[in-house]
């Protein structure tokens, strides 16, 4: 594989160095971290294959965030009462 040189100033470079896991190389952080991130609309059905166990996990943080919603505008109400 061809292999290119990339000057970085001293920053970057330690901006890279803590983002890299490791075992990981540098070329295989630069490629995580650059690559295009998926739209919401790629995790359609990513749940599909959810274990039961799963699926009540996932409820039950749906649940709690839920809650928290309700909490937080019931506050938010109060404070301008």
């Amino acid at each position: 594989m061809a292999a290119r040189t990339v000057a970085l100033d001293e920053e970057s470079y330690a901006l890279l160095r803590a983002a890299r896991r490791p075992d990981e190389s540098f070329s295989e952080t630069v490629k995580r971290l650059a690559k295009p991130r998926k739209g919401i609309g790629d995790l359609w059905g990513a749940w599909a294959n959810a274990t039961p166990a799963e699926t009540k996990q996932m409820s039950r943080l749906q649940a709690a965030l839920a809650e928290g919603d309700r909490r937080r505008a019931e506050l938010i109400r109060r404070a301008w009462e």
